[in-house]
């Protein structure tokens, strides 16, 4: 006679298996017991035959002496432990992330590990509000990106901002932006859309985070060939946090200590001219006030040489700063 529920064995099984480890093995009687748990009857010699045949399937299911018995546990998976707290690392980072999907994409990871690893991952888990958005539309923004991506057409979108009252107010008026998107960028720990301004004829950016109501338009993307001479990763690393500005090319001297800072910030392709105990940078960089920010907080020991217009930016952009604080 055919036991309830005999289908899923074999996959409640599995399931059993993906939560155990090292120390954490189960035997056949165990796997018996967790089976009725759930109202399926087994015997010894099917649940056996069950192990077998998930591991003919390729599962890494090695045995050990528990006492007298013999028990099974998973030895390898799809993500190692260092791997998947990399990746909970990432999440918790993400700013473009609620707390609230922070928190459900945690629990999806812990869920890829072994019952152990999936409690040393909440042990070791700290969540911060601070800095997180609140924005929940997050997850369909994505998604809608994609979907216009893929379909070849435009979206529109409106988009906002923050008031003096910590609110959120669209900007343009709640006129709605139109644009056609190529690609979806993490930077400076946000999510940015790249995409074509037909209106301005450029490429531009916008935080996905801060994109509100997106519709898929039926018409098809513009901008193609501008997209295609774009080099996605010199753009980001000519727009300081993702600030843009008009591009120029710029002469750094700079400290011979500053030589990863500068391999860092524009990739290890930059052109240098070592001086001595410094060296000189030349660099595309869209010249905005994030750049110049990044300039003086290195105290001093980065100095822009050229062009002449760019540096008395700068130098004017130090006096505001002076003046603001008298």
């Amino acid at each position: 006679m055919k036991h309830e529920n005999q289908k899923c064995k074999i996959l409640v099984i599995r399931d059993l298996l993906l939560e155990t480890d090292e120390l954490h093995p189960l035997t056949v009687q165990d796997i018996i017991g967790k089976l009725k748990e759930r109202g399926i009857r087994a015997e010894r010699k099917s649940v056996a035959d069950d192990l077998l045949t998930l591991s003919d399937y390729g599962m890494d299911i090695v045995s050990v002496a528990v006492g007298k018995r013999k028990g099974y546990y998973l030895a390898s998976r799809m993500f190692e432990p260092a791997e998947l707290k990399m990746l909970v690392d990432s999440v918790q980072a993400a700013k473009f992330l609620s707390p609230k999907k922070t928190m459900r994409l945690i629990k999806k990871l812990a869920g890829l590990s072994s019952r152990g690893e999936a409690a040393l991952l909440k042990r070791q888990l700290y969540i911060s509000d601070r800095g997180k958005t609140d924005n929940e539309s997050i997850f369909y923004n994505i998604d809608a990106i994609h979907g216009a991506i893929a379909e070849d057409r435009e979206i529109s979108f409106v988009y906002w901002q923050y008031d003096l009252n910590k609110k959120r107010v669209p900007r343009r008026s709640g006129a709605r932006y139109c644009v056609s998107p190529f690609a979806l960028v993490w930077d400076d720990e946000f999510y940015y859309l790249i995409a074509y301004d037909a209106e301005d004829a450029r490429i531009k950016h916008y935080r996905v985070d801060k994109m509100n109501r997106i519709t898929i338009s039926e018409a098809e993307r513009q901008g193609k060939a501008a997209f295609s001479a774009l080099d996605m990763s010199v753009y980001t690393s000519r727009n300081f946090s993702m600030f843009a500005g008009e591009e120029a090319d710029v002469v750094l001297d700079c400290d011979a200590s500053l030589i990863g800072v500068i391999v860092d910030r524009f990739g290890a392709d930059v052109s240098v001219h070592p001086e001595g105990d410094r060296f000189r940078a030349f660099v595309k960089v869209a010249v905005s006030e994030q750049f110049f920010g990044w300039v003086a907080a290195l105290g001093g020991a980065v100095r822009i040489v050229s062009p002449q217009p760019v540096k008395e930016q700068f130098l004017a952009l130090l006096d505001r700063v002076r003046d603001a604080q008298q």
